[in-house]
């Protein structure tokens, strides 16, 4: 009996020692997917689902105070139909073409550059190891993408966009913010507009 009841024990120690492993997995799964979800709260756009503008001044911020690297490069893109498109339809397509536009540029970035929405209708490519030529690819890229959009006749709305590049731009272009200001102010200009290509 002494025995029996030894094992009897051993068995509800073990039962017990197998609930308390299963709470508390299942604690850590659960409390690991909130992290994962406040992670993407604080870093993502609600409304684009890219990165915003606190993960693009995080991102600005391990470059601060140092001098800029030869190979760091930026573009800054303007959505330039999104004031027509909220006035003329409301800001709900407004909305979707965000939405829409900032998918492309993510597609298009991937294994290429951060790109995050900097805000309103601007947004941010850094190319942390970069190069003219990758920077060329990633433009014609996103390019063709958006041709793609707007000739899809399922697409109610154009993306039209601008950008600005800048890249080792010599000793005037010491820091990353002047990097960035750089690329905000070629936004447009002449030689880096946004064309269809017929």
């Amino acid at each position: 009996p002494a025995v029996r009841m030894l094992c009897i024990f051993l068995w509800l120690t073990l039962a017990l020692s197998f609930v308390f492993i299963y709470r508390d997995f299942h604690y850590f799964s659960s409390s690991h997917k909130d992290y994962r979800e406040l992670d993407y709260a604080v870093h993502s756009d609600p409304l684009s689902g890219i990165a915003n503008r606190f993960s693009c001044d995080v991102m600005i911020e391990k470059y601060l105070d140092k001098p800029i690297p030869e190979n760091l490069g930026c573009i800054m893109f303007d959505l330039t139909n999104i004031h027509d498109t909220n006035k003329h339809y409301g800001h709900v397509q407004g909305n979707q073409l965000i939405r829409d536009f900032s998918n492309i540029l993510h597609l298009a970035s991937t294994n290429m550059c951060f790109v995050g929405r900097n805000g309103g209708n601007k947004f941010l490519a850094l190319f942390e190891d970069g190069n003219a030529y990758k920077m060329d690819n990633f433009l014609k890229k996103l390019n063709q993408k958006v041709q793609h959009y707007n000739q899809d006749p399922a697409s109610s709305l154009l993306i039209e966009y601008r950008y600005g590049v800048a890249f080792h731009e010599g000793e005037e272009i010491k820091t990353i913010t002047d990097l960035i200001a750089l690329s905000n102010r070629r936004i447009g200009t002449p030689d880096q507009q946004h064309r269809e290509e017929p």
